[in-house]
């Protein structure tokens, strides 16, 4: 739909990946739709019941309600070599192929620092949104959106700082 923004659906890498510690606290305190432009790391998500290509909006839930997802580390693609990242916008889409090479290296690298454990020592994955060709284009969205998950268990607390 016009004038709305969204993002390449999930993805879930093959390989186990890396977090990093920014101890969450939610900005919605009570079951919410938000925009996943208005997610940061800490906030608690239901997983979509559809997958779909783009997603613009999910439900945010207080960390200690059963959720699926805890968003943990915002990485910004980087500008094209020699340009400035403010330049970067206007810049063409790279394709999903690199925006998800991108967001398996800068997801697995900041699991750790959130989690308090290496991924690869984790109970826990990572999973993320990329920017779609529309939000890219259209908004200048350069934004990887990276979330812990569990190969189908419901969390019920934040896992910031678990060292799961």
């Amino acid at each position: 739909m016009p004038g709305t923004r969204a993002r390449s659906g999930w993805h879930v890498p093959p390989a186990l990946l890396i977090l990093t510690l920014a101890a969450g606290c939610s900005v919605f305190d009570s079951t919410d739709t938000a925009s996943v432009f208005d997610l940061s790391a800490g906030d608690c998500v239901l997983a979509p019941e559809d997958v779909t290509v783009e997603i613009s909006e999910v439900t945010v839930v207080p960390c200690d309600e059963p959720h699926q997802l805890e968003a943990y580390a915002l990485a910004d693609f980087p500008a094209p070599s020699g340009q400035a990242q403010a330049s970067a916008a206007g810049s063409s889409f790279p394709g999903d192929a690199a925006l998800k090479d991108f967001a398996d290296g800068a997801c697995a690298e900041e699991f750790a620092g959130y989690v308090g454990v290496d991924y690869r020592d984790s109970s826990l994955w990572f999973t993320y949104l990329v920017p779609s060709a529309r939000s890219w284009q259209a908004e200048d969205d350069r934004t990887v959106l990276c979330f812990v998950t569990t190969t189908g268990d419901e969390l019920t607390q934040s896992v910031a700082g678990t060292g799961w």
